[in-house]
């Protein structure tokens, strides 16, 4: 199986410019492929193959396009595939229609040809950048694979994919089922204490407030350098983004990345400790998470526990300790079924948080008592 190891690496002031520059080529490229797909289309032509678009890059680049050759061939190359595989995905309905990349918004981040990829002691060397530190060693005279260069908001990062062997390891014969929710983030049938939902420590709580209050420090510093541009009635406006504005920015990317550290790192901690039971099978719920955010009282919540995060990172962990990974049918009555009697209690509402069985009138958590029925849970052929 193929590991990814991320490793921070510290380029210095030109190769950080250097760096910013592949990233806008990345950015630019994919747009411009999203474009000219779209285009395309509405002149009634068919799906434009990333092969044919390469080679128009390639007649753009001798005229108007030269800049590109600034940077890395391979970046450009990248992103006409990457545009062009999320509009397959989109096409076979496993993913929304691709959206432009906003300079703003985007995750800055560019491709690497793995072929020209070297590596040696706390070094690494990116095509027309050159040889930059790193903080960690990267594992040497292996074979790499999609080599990313990300920016997080404060630090540089390089990724690559390892392959490594499935290590044989000796489970238990027990089947557990994990329940997701809210108030807690994961209920295991077999362990006694749920994990807990980390928005609600001190710590986030106060990380969150803190957010907030900047937030509405830069909306105001826009609305006071808001100028009224064009004829009076057309509500056109310009809005001049200061020094402050810039700065406060910052800090706001900064807490958001800290956020997202907390959660991310919680995940790591459940996960790691669920594997470490060593069960011979874990059994999880499908969520239908999109539909869930359609709940507006409920999407800020949902969106904050990064349920998709937990279940992907949980899979890739079962997998590499040979641990049987499954997902129940979306259908599959957990919470409604009673894990004493098997009764389906039709009738039961979000609010009632303990189960109690009309059949046999046994009373249970319900949360804990979904996670039983999942571990129990039976794939139909």
């Amino acid at each position: 199986m193929i590991l990814a190891k991320k490793v921070r690496i510290i380029p210095n002031v030109e190769q950080e410019q250097r760096l910013w520059q592949s990233v806008g080529t990345a950015r630019f490229i994919y747009n411009w492929t999203l474009a000219r797909q779209e285009e395309n289309y509405k002149n009634g032509g068919k799906f434009i193959k990333d092969g044919g678009l390469r080679k128009e890059l390639t007649i753009l680049k001798k005229s108007e396009l030269n800049w590109l050759n600034e940077v890395s061939n391979n970046v450009a190359k990248q992103a006409v595939k990457d545009a062009c595989e999320a509009f397959e995905r989109f096409f076979k309905g496993f993913s929304d229609k691709p959206k432009f990349k906003s300079r703003r918004k985007s995750k800055p981040s560019f491709y690497n040809d793995n072929i020209k990829l070297k590596v040696k002691f706390k070094m690494v060397l990116i095509e027309k950048v050159g040889w930059i530190k790193t903080a960690e060693q990267i594992p040497i005279s292996v074979k790499y694979t999609n080599p990313r260069i990300s920016f997080d908001g404060k630090y540089w990062y390089i990724s690559v994919g390892i392959e490594k062997e499935e290590p044989i390891s000796k489970n238990t014969e027990i089947s557990i089922g994990i329940d997701l929710g809210l108030k807690n983030l994961a209920i295991v049938s077999n362990i006694d204490k749920p994990f807990k939902n980390i928005n609600k420590t001190k710590e986030v709580k106060r990380l969150k407030k803190k957010l907030k209050r900047k937030q509405k420090q830069v909306s105001r510093k826009y609305e006071d350098s808001k100028i009224e541009i064009g004829k009076e009635g057309e509500n056109s406006y310009k809005f001049t983004k200061t020094n402050n504005i810039k700065k406060m920015e910052r800090e706001i990317k900064l807490i958001q990345r800290r956020l997202s550290n907390i959660r991310l790192n919680h995940i790591h901690q459940t996960t790691t400790a669920i594997v470490k039971t060593k069960p011979s099978r874990i059994v999880v719920e499908d969520l239908n998470v999109k539909g869930m955010l359609k709940n507006k009282h409920l999407s800020k919540a949902i969106q904050e526990q990064c349920f998709h995060k937990f279940i992907s990172i949980l899979e890739y962990k079962s997998k590499f300790n040979g641990i049987e990974f499954l997902k129940a049918d979306r259908f599959y009555p957990s919470r409604k079924t009673c894990s004493c009697c098997g009764e389906i209690k039709k009738d039961l509402k979000l609010k009632d948080r303990i189960f109690i069985c009309p059949s046999c009138n046994s009373s249970i958590d319900r949360d804990k008592n979904a996670s039983i029925n999942l571990s129990r849970y039976k794939q139909s052929a």
